[in-house]
């Protein structure tokens, strides 16, 4: 399609964009009385405006049935996380039975961990992504001090080329192939939380586990955001949060991928809790842990139900519309996005540089872009002028158009905007 920069043609995109009515769904912030033109999905998504009603739900549960809402609330609470994994499954590319829901993302990351990261004498090694997110970073170097392996010496970083800003596939292979035999994990963030780059997964799993490594990924900007499939892709396991592109609150629970062929194996280490035994026997308060045979069998203690009401809620939004039709829009926006970004730098004979892959298939719902020359200074001017966007050290400005409740016109003004900036700062 060719692009125009103009608000007549932004109109037009909404006028046939087939999820326009859904920005309806969700509660905006305001900033000098209007809605904000929001491109923070990536960190915290928009709250769904029926998440109260699933709340509330709860709430009066709780009033009226007390300790019996586990049993006769009309979503029992003893089984209420169940009701996430079925679409869950359809987001993330896997079976029902290899989807929970618990805890936050890195409690859930060490848990897998647990299970996952079995080193030995002379295969203990694990490979990561250089600039991943920081509590990856944290995540690594303190589970494996804990398990006596010295972090220093074990991870390995895969490091983008001098001058480049994304990682290449051959340089992921050619460190996988340089660790050889000392390689017991891959684990990376599916998509880079600082450039916006979506790793060939694929790829680099099936890479990773005919050398006989484990490979577990950190979906966190991938959910909900980008096609996946976790099943036939035989990734070992995965994690990842809720509350950016899936909309279920400020560090809600995070949700767990762990394939199928794992769940009777009983030579993983595990750390049990009841609500992970065998759920026809839990309550007859056995001594010896007996897991449930599926992803579920990783649960610890009974699920935060307040918790899980706004993650159900905007799980249904999802299940109507589907991450096919999400995908198209996200495509089509983002790329309108770095038109809009383009034209006005050559208006203003300036440079916005775009540093998140050009391709679909490389990016999601997000640009990062360097702000050569303008600095903090204009991210804060946006900030002033109702458009919510991200900045990340040194020059960052993180722009995420989020096809359930991004318009086309909020791209055009988002320029005008910036267009605006130019004369007042």
């Amino acid at each position: 399609m060719t692009f125009e920069n103009t608000l007549h043609f932004a109109k037009q995109l909404d006028l046939q964009d087939p999820l326009a009515n859904y920005k309806e769904v969700f509660n905006f912030p305001k900033v000098n009385g209007k809605s904000v033109i929001y491109f923070t999905g990536n960190s915290l998504g928009l709250q769904p405006k029926i998440a109260v009603d699933y709340v509330n739900e709860v709430m009066k549960d709780w009033a009226e049935l007390a300790v019996e809402g586990h049993f006769y609330a009309d979503k029992p609470w003893w089984d209420y996380h169940e009701r996430l994994c079925t679409p869950l499954a359809k987001v993330v590319g896997a079976l029902p039975s290899e989807i929970t829901v618990m805890n936050t993302l890195t409690v859930n990351l060490h848990l897998l961990l647990v299970s996952f990261y079995k080193p030995t004498t002379t295969r203990y090694k694990v490979i990561c992504e250089e600039k991943a997110f920081p509590s990856d970073q944290y995540l690594l170097q303190t589970h494996l001090a804990s398990v006596g392996i010295n972090p220093s010496k074990a991870i390995v970083e895969v490091k983008r080329r001098p001058g480049e800003h994304n990682l290449r596939l051959e340089d992921v292979l050619a460190t996988i192939d340089e660790v050889g035999d000392e390689l017991a994990l891959v684990f990376m963030g599916g998509i880079n939380y600082y450039t916006g780059q979506v790793l060939p997964m694929k790829e680099i799993t099936a890479y990773a586990q005919a050398k006989g490594a484990i490979v577990g990924w950190d979906l966190a900007h991938a959910a909900g955001n980008i096609a996946l499939d976790l099943h036939e892709w035989n990734v070992d396991f995965a994690a990842w949060c809720s509350y950016k592109y899936m909309n279920a609150g400020p560090g809600n629970a995070s949700g767990c991928f762990i394939h199928e062929r794992y769940h009777s194996d009983t030579s993983l280490n595990r750390i049990g809790g009841w609500w992970g035994h065998n759920k026809e026997r839990r309550f007859l308060m056995e001594q010896t842990f007996d897991p449930i045979t599926n992803a579920n069998g990783w649960q610890i203690s009974n699920p935060p139900i307040l918790s899980l009401a706004p993650y159900l809620a905007s799980l249904q939004l999802f299940e109507e519309v589907g991450m096919e039709a999400l995908i198209a829009k996200r495509d089509r926006i983002t790329a309108y996005l770095a038109f809009v970004l383009a034209d006005i730098a050559k208006q203003e004979n300036t440079t916005y540089e775009i540093i998140t892959p050009e391709q679909p298939e490389e990016r999601g719902s997000q640009l990062s872009v360097f702000l050569h020359g303008k600095g903090k200074n204009l991210f804060n001017y946006l900030m002033k002028n109702g458009v919510i966007v991200d900045w990340r050290e040194p020059n960052v400005v993180r722009l995420a158009p989020v096809p359930f409740y991004t318009s086309y016109e909020d791209i055009y003004n988002f320029g005008q905007i910036l267009i605006q900036s130019s004369k007042e700062i």
